[in-house]
């Protein structure tokens, strides 16, 4: 039997080892992120565009956010595309929504490992795919229906083929490696591009090609790829007339060059958090589940040079950050004096570069959940395989025996900094870490042929255990390691609350018996999310997700009244809108009672003739 298809078996040239133990640590990492996938608390609003998406081909081509196709979701939809296609293929199942995401970090740790391991080798790739198996974040964005998880896969793909390049020179690999940052652009818009400069520098100084008007050209013509590739769906939906599409949420003016550049964009970077005025989040769950939406928790911490250090994004990825800094830096010190082309260099150059420019736009950017540190972690997982590769195989040198000590109590003591600041921390955690690093030390230190697997365990005990409460606790995406019990409630119980917002809406007195083509109309699309998730049905959702933008215009909405497809509104009275269209309904249409309810309600319900 060919050896390239027994899957088990490391391939030529790498250790017997290397494979299995691969094997081993991606089936532990699915097992993490697909664990109670059933039951996930998933984001409303991006599952109500997948589940539209997936019951129409014209709602899937151009991203519509419900089942009439009336308005696209806010974000390219280039995520949402897998998870309507899981949808189609399985039918609607909230298992069926998290799939995609599983699979999709499953595959984010084998091609890590690959990336790595070109450069570094075997043994770094795989200290590299443990370390991203056991970060925080990656278990949580695997286990949720955000769009990160494709982007990162996609974005590790483009640094594998920029490290074959590296080695190669061949310039239909670099062109490869501009084709996958294309599609993760598809996925995550401008944060995809932000690698590129990484990508580009390690190209630059470390590729074979020997003149600079070579590299130069290459990296030109695989930033032409990137280009194209990005714009190419964007390009596409412009040319089609408004009055074959979805108006484009996020714009003003139709346009999803405004909703990617300006509203996804430099309004990200600006003072403040989106640039069209209307609620952050949906009041659905607030006003009848009465409690506070914790999925935006993340935005209020200001930007500022420590922001990835600690709180609830140094608990996501940044427990390691001690290793990888000391990693990065002892290769670039060791190989001073090196030919360019040494690729432990080249990997430093292309990982380190990705960390920096991401770290520094997700430090000074607005509007950021910690969960988009989910980014950063693979570069951080790299660079402690680059760190394995430098202290070599055992027995270890002195001075690398007492480098790998100091970096070992580095990360204890900001692990346990990061614990301190911890709502909800098991009593067993700290004494684990302390017996772990007690243990490894000495091991180190009197030189066991072990050292490095001592070494790794040792650096793992704080982030795989905090990662193993994200599953014990069944947290997911909008979550954050250790937090307390009372904010995870908080979060796990919206899915839950927004079913039975479905069901409060359905018992309100005449509303379910007008003579009308949709159950009714409401108030943004955050507001119809729920509805449209978990009946499948068209609810009308007014102004987009921030109910700013100008679709329904007021005399469409007129129309649609007049033509009966739409008599029922569900509109929020507590606070009171200043769109002219709620108002107008409000003015002109009859305000039903509401069922008696323990909570107060901050919605109304109105008949139009």
């Amino acid at each position: 039997m060919d050896v390239r298809w027994k899957l088990w078996q490391s391939p030529p040239g790498q250790p017997a080892w290397a494979r299995p133990l691969l094997l081993a640590i991606a089936a532990l990492a699915g097992l993490a992120y697909g664990w109670g996938m059933a039951n996930a608390s998933v984001e409303t609003f991006y599952g109500a565009a997948a589940r539209s998406m997936s019951e129409s081909w014209h709602d899937f081509i151009f991203g519509a956010f419900d089942p009439a196709g009336t308005v696209t979701v806010d974000k390219l939809p280039g995520a949402l595309w897998v998870q309507a296609l899981s949808l189609r293929i399985f039918g609607f199942h909230i298992w069926a929504l998290i799939l995609p995401q599983v699979i999709e970090g499953i595959l984010t740790v084998l091609v890590l490992y690959r990336a790595v391991q070109r450069l570094a080798g075997p043994a770094a790739g795989l200290v590299a795919a443990v370390v991203l198996a056991a970060t925080p974040v990656t278990v949580q964005l695997g286990r949720g229906n955000v769009s990160d998880t494709l982007m990162v896969l996609l974005l590790v793909l483009a640094a594998d083929a920029t490290s074959a390049a590296l080695l190669s020179g061949r310039l239909r690999t670099l062109l490869l490696a501009g084709f996958w940052v294309g599609l993760a652009f598809q996925a995550k818009m401008i944060q995809a591009w932000l690698v590129l400069p990484a990508l580009a520098a390690a190209y630059l100084l470390s590729a074979p090609a020997d003149r600079w008007r070579t590299r130069i050209g290459h990296v030109a013509a695989a930033g032409a790829v990137t280009a194209v590739v990005s714009l190419s769906w964007m390009t596409a939906v412009t040319l089609v007339p408004a009055h074959d599409r979805p108006y484009v949420d996020g714009s003003r003016d139709d346009s999803v060059y405004s909703q990617v550049f300006d509203y996804n964009g430099l309004a990200r970077l600006g003072s403040k958090p989106l640039s069209s005025p209307g609620p952050p989040a949906s009041f659905v769950s607030v006003a009848i589940a009465d409690q506070e939406l914790t999925t935006f928790a993340t935005v209020s911490i200001h930007p500022s040079w420590h922001r990835l250090f600690n709180g609830p994004f140094g608990l996501a990825d940044a427990w390691l950050l001690p290793a990888a800094a000391a990693a990065a830096l002892g290769a670039l010190l060791s190989r001073r004096g090196r030919d360019r082309l040494d690729p432990v260099r080249a990997a430093v150059i292309l990982w380190g570069g990705w960390w920096v420019v991401l770290a520094v736009f997700f430090s000074t950017g607005s509007y950021t959940h910690s969960y988009y540190a989910g980014a950063l972690a693979p570069a951080v997982a790299a660079l402690c395989g680059v760190g394995a590769a430098l202290c070599g195989p055992p027995p270890w040198p002195a001075p690398v025996r007492a480098g790998a000590v100091a970096t070992a109590a580095a990360c204890l003591v900001y692990g346990l900094y990061l614990v301190h600041g911890a709502a909800v921390v098991p009593a067993w955690i700290v004494p684990a870490a302390l017996a772990a690093f007690a243990i490894a030390a000495v091991l180190i230190l009197v030189g066991w042929r072990l050292a490095e697997a001592a070494a790794c365990v040792c650096l793992l005990v704080l982030p795989a255990a905090a990662s193993a409460t994200v599953v014990a606790r069944g947290l997911g995406p909008f979550d954050s390691p250790f937090e307390s019990y009372q904010i995870s409630a908080r979060t796990q119980s919206l899915p839950a609350a927004a079913r039975n917002v479905v069901t409060f809406v359905q018992r309100v007195p005449q509303l379910g018996g007008q003579e009308s083509s949709i159950p009714f109309a409401t108030d943004t699309s955050a507001e119809a999310a729920p509805f449209i998730l978990y009946t499948g049905q068209e609810i009308l959702p007014i102004g987009g997700y921030l109910g700013a933008i100008p679709a329904p215009t007021l005399a469409t909405l007129q129309s649609d009244i007049a033509s009966g497809y739409v008599r029922a509104f569900f509109l929020p009275v507590v606070p009171r809108s200043t769109d002219p269209r709620i108002r107008w309904v409000e003015a002109n249409c009859r305000a039903l009672p509401r069922p008696p309810v323990n909570r107060p309600i901050l919605f109304g319900f109105f008949i139009c003739p």
